[in-house]
């Protein structure tokens, strides 16, 4: 295990960063500024997530969605402290498995990394998903497979032939979607007012609030803030990565929760009882079509799949590499996942895999497509919680009363919050996580020989860029 900084160390901070940057053959630049990470985190997140699962989580929780993004939120701020926390003590690139691995211990880096893979391989699974649900409420006649297939299908070809589409579209793609969310609000509104609609706390808590109903639907919107963390993989290429990159985290966390809460605030107000909708996995495009007629509603729909088409080129994308890093470090099979092809420097049978995954949308609701990421990310989630505690009993020799808070009390919350939050997935979804945990277990006992060597390394190196 490499050596931790002290925490004097760490407060000398960016400077001796970027003199050591300087003597040491990285290929990374920090040129990432403060404002650089929070975009990228929130275009990473998608805006208009906050349309996906309005409708499942109002049956869900009875009415109270704002309430139930509150909650989750909340957890998400936790463990937003908690990444501000390890981002100091490691200021490189990784997330979750880094933290685990250096601050807990290697093997369970390894399992909690395996775990958080199955996020980036259904991703693209649950973009397809809702491919199918908003073109199908503006072409009802069209079969929800033939949706699937072409975005699939779309996103696959783009990936082959290694355009950059959407990294290079990141601004357009985001301000679309921002325009989009703000017309809708307005209109939301506007329908509100005309129609005399009493605005009321009822969205946020009633005397029949059930903690269960929110409990189980705040666990379903913890999909919308999958991405807050993916800044603190841009370590190495901050400027200022101790300051900016637990600055950004909160900024991101703070702006995405308040634009998901008043969203969803407005909508619960108009439709306090979903079920009267013709269709509530689909009821965002229904409601887009009540406030502003068939024409805003072909508009919201076009800025969506805008969105759903760019973040399933950069899911994709970023699934692949990651097999393709796996791959060359000798954590999966070399012969089949570092595979790149000579032409176009691109991962085919990663691709294709990934868009084999990404088939399954054929078959999987919504809401488990939902619950089987989120499976992955509050695992991740409370062990970056648990890396916190682990790096101070560990590592730390000044324990004054504050770092007892900040490195214990305040994480262990975070942890709890998150198990809490991951306990009330679904049945389905906790035994396809337990299954891929177990095929990951018994891998790595192989692989280490009853974990007598090291564990493989899930990072890759920092700098690959197979698209170039």
């Amino acid at each position: 295990m490499s050596a931790l900084p002290s925490h004097s160390s760490v407060a000398a901070g960016d400077d001796q960063l970027a003199h050591a940057a300087t003597h040491e053959p990285a290929r990374l630049k920090r040129t990432l500024k403060l404002r650089h990470l929070v975009f990228i985190g929130l275009a990473y997140m998608a805006p208009l997530a906050v349309f996906d699962m309005f409708g499942i989580v109002s049956e869900e929780t009875d009415g109270h969605v704002p309430l139930a993004y509150l909650v989750v939120m909340v957890a998400v701020l936790f463990t937003a402290f908690s990444y501000s926390r390890m981002v100091r003590f490691f200021p490189i690139a990784g997330s979750a498995y880094t933290y685990a691995k250096e601050a807990i211990n290697a093997h369970v880096g390894f399992l909690v990394g395996w775990v958080a893979t199955l996020d980036y391989l259904l991703l693209p699974m649950i973009n397809a998903i809702l491919s199918g649900i908003y073109m199908g409420a503006v072409f009802p006649d069209v079969p929800f497979w033939v949706w699937v297939a072409l975005t699939v299908g779309i996103c696959t070809a783009l990936n082959l032939v290694g355009v950059k589409l959407a990294a290079k579209m990141n601004v357009l793609l985001v301000s679309i979607q921002l325009v989009v969310a703000v017309v809708f609000v307005v209109l939301a509104i506007t329908n509100i007012v005309s129609n005399s609609v009493p605005v009321t706390s009822l969205p946020f808590g009633s005397s029949d609030t059930a903690a269960v109903s929110i409990a189980a639907g705040a666990a379903i919107l913890a999909l919308s803030f999958l991405g807050f963390d993916a800044v603190s993989t841009l370590a190495e290429e901050a400027e200022r990565p101790t300051r900016d990159i637990p600055r950004a985290i909160f900024i991101i966390v703070l702006v995405a929760g308040a634009f998901f809460i008043t969203v969803t605030y407005v909508m619960q107000l108009l439709f306090p009882d979903v079920t009267q909708l013709a269709d509530i996995v689909g009821a965002s495009p229904e409601i887009a079509k009540y406030i502003g007629g068939a024409a805003f509603q072909a508009v919201f729909v076009g800025g969506y799949m805008m969105a759903v088409l760019g973040c399933g080129i950069t899911q994709q994308m970023s699934a692949a590499r990651l097999l393709y890093a796996m791959g060359r470090d000798g954590a999966l099979p070399r012969r089949f996942f570092s595979r790149v092809n000579a032409h176009t420097g691109v991962p085919v049978m990663n691709v294709l895999l990934v868009a084999l995954v990404a088939l399954t949308a054929l078959f999987v609701d919504l809401d488990q497509a939902a619950s089987m990421i989120n499976f992955g990310a509050f695992i991740a989630f409370t062990f970056v919680n648990l890396s916190v505690v682990f790096t101070f009993f560990r590592f730390m020799q000044r324990r004054t009363a504050g770092a007892w808070f900040g490195f214990v009390l305040v994480p262990l919350v975070g942890a709890v919050i998150n198990v809490a939050l991951w306990v009330n997935l679904d049945t389905v979804s906790m035994i396809i996580g337990a299954c891929w945990f177990a095929l990951g277990l018994g891998y790595l006992i192989v692989k280490t020989r009853g974990f007598r060597a090291p564990a493989p390394d899930l990072t890759g190196p920092v700098n690959i860029d197979v698209y170039e």
